[in-house]
């Protein structure tokens, strides 16, 4: 309902430069979860469809399984059936019993690329449990070396 034209829009001035901020949360590299395999120092919590964290499909990687040692919350769980975020109440209490008792300054989110883990990531934050970060390079980044190892199943 508002009005359209075929006219070429006016050149965009350019702004002040732009500083870029400290990232809101923290971050890990495929060396950090290499390592810490060996010797825990954080908990990697995956968000990619059950399935895809077992192994018995991988529509998207060359390599199906999981990073040895994560535990699996699919990013859909954290939705209502109307598609928004359940409340921060439900987050937390289901967070909580995922968690069973580690830190959440000591969880890392991981998925296939980075971004549904990232969906994790915020419903800690929405459930108050703050803290955990990210390894965005996740599956896709972890398959593509065969020298990392690959867990199956559960």
């Amino acid at each position: 309902g508002l009005p359209t034209s075929t006219e070429a829009a006016a050149p965009v001035q350019a702004g002040a430069p732009v500083t870029p901020a400290a990232p809101l949360v923290g971050s890990v590299d495929a060396q950090a979860v290499l390592d810490n395999i060996a010797r825990p120092a954080f908990t990697v919590i995956d968000a990619r469809a059950a399935n895809r964290y077992r192994g018995e499909v991988e529509p998207m990687d060359p390599v199906a399984g999981h990073i040895p040692g994560a535990l699996n919350r699919p990013n859909g769980q954290n939705l209502q059936a109307d598609g928004r975020f359940k409340d921060a109440a439900q987050l937390r209490e289901e967070f909580t019993a995922l968690l069973d008792g580690r830190d959440p300054g000591a969880i890392v989110h991981q998925c296939g690329s980075g971004i549904t883990a990232c969906h994790n990531l915020l419903s800690m934050e929405i459930a108050g449990l703050a803290g955990s970060r990210l390894y965005p390079g996740s599956w896709s980044e972890w398959c593509s070396d065969p020298s990392r190892p690959v867990a199956k199943g559960e």
